[in-house]
């Protein structure tokens, strides 16, 4: 009875304080401008099964591409014994489904256990890979710090989640077949799950029933336990794209790669020189801003994009720029503007939903324009991304702030920008000489 009293408040205490939590990401994400997405959703939902659920784009690259698998089918598949653990801790019951399941039940739990071991290898060659291979992608200035420390802290975090369900099934296995299990309500002297028949009795087969029942219990609380923190640590680490892959994937942008948007304040002024009929819809009286300065300036998408970035440096390592010793990272791009925004979020919750102006900006602040005009425009790192992030965007939006609010721009582009407004043509000659040479002897 305790017991049951116990779980209850640490289940509904943790719910609560994710919802609450998932709120303020939400609150974050929608600061952004508005725009609607809702078509193609055939074409959406697609690309959200085919890149977010099939885990299409992180094939490009083997080898990781599966030791990810080994982790993401665990940790799909393991929900299954999450529930039975969430039914038995509110029931007071142990193994509440194997009874209704039957040998049903062993093959899911024994599946899991195999996926739980692939998971485990995944993990240690993630591990290994971050911290002893170093790879070059994964060991970019940008993870210094707190990125570097998330990434291992989960990794860890699976391997301890792993030890507790092996822990439980291994203890229950020994239990069980010597009449003490907590499921006192089946008698057919195994469970015979495919690795804790073998793991259970080699590592507790000589231990006092006394003891296996105190592992056991370390094992189904420590599982439990480790999944609720898991699920609160989400909102403050790169592993909320568990959650966010599926909506960003959903709501990607389906134009064809290299073609832009244009600046609605720009295209508002000058189309009724094209368009008499058209009737702008600004105040022309009104201060118009152009571009992107801050992280409310961008757009909810963009904002739901910096949320969702993993943080696995494939944009980067693909980046020419990047790649010749320039500042530009597209994935600093993204984590400049999630870090900011979750500024702008303290910032609004410590002053009771109002935004205190604290002089500073996404752009200047986080990201140099320096790193802005770097960028070549290839997409590569749009290509790349294995959940459809468009770092572009952001990079254009912010060239777009740098030119028309503040006549910002490198001197090879002002010289260009000069002839187009002289001549109508970025070159130093109108375009009706442009064809005098064929007249030249």
């Amino acid at each position: 009875m305790i017991s049951t009293i116990i779980f209850t408040i640490i289940f509904l205490a943790s719910s609560l304080f994710f919802v609450k939590n998932a709120k303020k990401v939400r609150r974050n994400i929608l600061l952004g401008k508005d725009i609607s997405i809702k078509d193609n959703k055939g074409e959406r939902i697609k690309t959200m099964v085919l890149v977010a659920l099939g885990q299409k784009k992180m094939f490009n690259r083997p080898i990781p591409a599966i030791l990810h698998l080994f982790l993401y089918v665990a940790f799909v598949i393991t929900q299954i014994e999450l529930i039975e653990i969430i039914v038995d801790g509110i029931s007071g019951n142990h193994r509440s489904f194997r009874p209704t399941l039957g040998s049903f039940y062993t093959f899911i739990v024994s599946l899991i256990e195999i996926l739980s071991v692939l998971a485990f290898i995944g993990t240690i060659a993630f591990l290994a890979r971050r911290n002893l291979l170093k790879i070059p992608r994964l060991v970019k200035s940008e993870l210094n710090g707190w990125p570097k420390l998330d990434a291992n802290l989960i990794l860890i975090a699976e391997i301890i989640l792993i030890c507790f369900i092996f822990m439980m099934n291994g203890a229950d296995e020994v239990l069980y077949s010597r009449g003490f299990s907590h499921a006192t309500d089946l008698n057919d002297g195994s469970f015979n799950f495919s690795i804790s028949k073998h793991l259970g009795p080699m590592i507790y087969g000589g231990m006092p029933t006394e003891g296996l029942h105190v592992i056991e219990r370390i094992g189904w609380w420590g599982h439990l336990l480790m999944v609720f923190g898991f699920l609160n640590y989400l909102p403050i680490s790169k592993h909320l794209h568990v959650l966010l892959a599926f909506p960003n994937t959903y709501f990607s942008n389906l134009k064809p790669i290299g073609s832009f948007t244009n600046l609605f304040e720009v295209t508002d002024v000058v189309k009724p020189n094209f368009d008499p009929a058209y009737q702008p819809v600004l105040d022309p009286n009104a201060a118009i801003k152009f571009g992107v300065k801050d992280v409310t300036d961008l757009t909810w998408k963009n904002l739901l994009d910096a949320y969702s970035c993993t943080e696995c440096g494939r944009c980067t390592s693909v980046c020419p720029q990047n790649m010749t010793g320039k500042t530009l990272s597209p994935r600093k791009i993204m984590m400049d503007t999630r870090d900011r925004l979750v500024e702008v979020g303290k910032n609004i919750d410590a002053n009771k939903g109002t935004f205190v102006d604290d002089g500073k900006s996404l752009l200047g602040d986080y990201i140099a324009s320096e790193e802005i005009w770097a960028c070549n425009t290839c997409n590569a790192c749009v290509q790349e991304c294995p959940i459809n992030i468009d770092p572009l965007a952001i990079i254009v939006g912010m060239r777009q702030q740098l030119v028309l609010e503040q006549s910002s721009a490198p001197t090879e582009l002002n010289g260009m920008f000069s002839n187009l407004e002289n001549n109508g043509a970025p070159w130093q000659f109108s375009p009706a000489d442009r064809a005098n040479w064929i007249n030249e002897n």
